[in-house]
């Protein structure tokens, strides 16, 4: 479906269709390992082609059937394509088409964005939407350690980066205890 849908909506880029399993769908589904024992609720911002939300929900599905599973997608299109896939796939997730900031905050025990912001600005849309003692899981590249630093500038959060399985430069950054740094 993503590689039928991607001339028309650019999904993911044309130069990784044919790198598909590797590159989006590996890379999603290692996240999957660091779902909490007990989570009820991931929140997946910037979903776009379902990378990794519609991953994660494949997975869940068998593995976790009572994790609920909510995409936000702002492009009208790409929203469509997630419902779409959704629907042919038998999964049961709720697709917003909003923007993140514009939504009151979600309470999800997993925060999720693959490839959608720096992670200085994801830490604020983490903090809205994610329920006490939550976790945020970002898959980052080679810059992953510079990006971390540039965020701790503004923000306290507790991090744990976990080699990525789909590139040996990358990583997983598992974030906790999100706050605003106290300003002097």
């Amino acid at each position: 479906m993503v590689k039928r849908w991607t001339p028309a909506i650019n999904l993911i880029s044309k130069s990784s269709v044919s790198e598909i399993w590797g590159r989006h769908i590996v890379d999603s589904a290692q996240l999957f390992a660091f779902c909490p024992e007990g989570a009820t609720h991931w929140l997946d911002i910037g979903s776009g082609g379902g990378f990794p939300g519609l991953v994660i929900a494949i997975l869940a599905k068998e593995a976790m059937p009572g994790l609920k599973v909510t995409l936000v997608e702002s492009d009208a299109r790409k929203a469509t394509f997630l419902r779409h896939a959704a629907t042919a796939l038998s999964l049961t997730v709720d697709v917003r088409t909003d923007r993140i900031e514009s939504l009151p905050g979600l309470k999800a025990d997993v925060v999720s964005a693959r490839a959608l912001a720096p992670l200085n600005d994801l830490l604020p849309y983490a903090l809205q939407h994610i329920a006490p003692g939550g976790v945020a899981l970002f898959p980052k590249g080679a810059r992953h350690a510079e990006e971390a630093a540039v965020a701790r500038q503004a923000w306290r959060f507790d991090l744990e980066s976990k080699p990525s399985l789909s590139d040996p430069n990358a990583a997983i950054l598992s974030i906790r205890n999100i706050e605003r740094a106290k300003q002097d």
